[in-house]
């Protein structure tokens, strides 16, 4: 334990502290005191206990209005986390209601080409029908004005 000289009111006082601790305990004495002094200040002489307990009420109040700022600020997040956890999920249902629309349309553009290349060698086949019963037709032609 370390021990460190404070000053407060006018007066000395030891307190212990854990060690490594000592300039914080300076800092937070020299805090109380400035909030002591200035309510001295600005009250006059009240005397000693009574200003000690508007100082305390004083810095009680800050804690407590800090805490509920604290609160507020960590349900303010709870919210937003909220609202991006949903946000994400929306994100994620949109994606994958487009990759199902892109493999639709990949599994669309498939049939068609499949169908092209039917259509295709169907209309090949016709072509290849018409152009044999042509020449079939163009012979039996020639072969009866051969025979006239």
């Amino acid at each position: 334990m370390a021990n460190v000289n404070i000053k407060f009111n006018g007066k000395e006082f030891l307190l212990s502290c854990e060690d490594g601790q000592e300039a914080h305990l300076e800092e937070l004495s020299e805090q109380l005191s400035k909030k002591f002094e200035n309510l001295k200040k600005d009250l006059g002489n009240i005397g000693e206990n009574k200003l000690l307990l508007i100082t305390s009420i004083k810095i009680i109040d800050e804690y407590f209005e800090t805490k509920k700022k604290v609160e507020e600020k960590k349900k303010e997040f709870k919210d937003l986390s909220e609202k991006f956890k949903e946000l994400k999920s929306l994100v994620y249902e949109y994606r994958e209601s487009k990759e199902n629309e892109i493999q639709q349309l990949v599994n669309q553009q498939d049939e068609f080409k499949k169908e092209i290349e039917k259509n295709k060698n169907d209309y090949e086949k016709i072509i290849d029908d018409a152009t044999n019963q042509i020449e079939t037709f163009l012979e039996k032609a020639n072969q009866e004005e051969s025979i006239q």
